[in-house]
């Protein structure tokens, strides 16, 4: 009989363990998921935020990178090329290095249109990086002209296929 009862015991604690870790607390939900919309986007705290909406039929793509980080930054500049000759994607380039020199050699390293890329000096400690939920990693964003996320981590070949639909 009190084997019985330890055993009870036994699968009603692990019972409990197994349940607690499949509550819905625990399960990790993208804070920005294709088919939301982007939030708003202003660097160091600037008043002026920069603008997000494309022209009808257009599309935005926010590029997130840091010179420290070198998948990030190789996918910037081939992003960066693939749609300096497509009027059909406004490119916003957004570097989180902590420092403008820093900054200004890897746009130029990189052959980047210095008219498209920004810096964001506060790093993760920026609104941005909160707001883009970069704490596991940059990401680039495709937002339509309304300001939806249409696709997410595009390579520069997924890109053109899906501007070619």
């Amino acid at each position: 009989m009190i084997k019985n009862v330890k055993w009870f015991f036994v699968v009603l604690i692990t019972g409990s363990l197994l349940s607690f870790s499949f509550s819905r607390e625990s399960v990790f939900t993208e804070k920005l998921a294709v088919g939301t919309r982007v939030p708003e986007l202003a660097l160091c705290n600037e008043v002026q935020p920069l603008n997000l909406h494309a022209a009808d039929g257009s599309y935005t793509l926010l590029s997130f990178w840091a010179s420290y980080d070198a998948a990030s930054r190789m996918t910037n500049a081939t992003l960066s090329h693939a749609v300096e000759k497509d009027a059909r994607v406004k490119l916003i380039s957004i570097s989180f290095d902590r420092y403008r020199s820093v900054f200004d050699a890897a746009v130029r390293q990189d052959g980047i249109d210095k008219e498209v890329c920004h810096l964001e000096m506060e790093g993760e400690d920026s609104e941005v990086f909160k707001s883009y939920d970069l704490k596991s990693g940059f990401k680039n964003y495709l937002v339509d002209s309304r300001g939806v996320i249409v696709a997410k981590n595009v390579t520069a070949d997924e890109l053109a296929l899906y501007l070619n639909r």
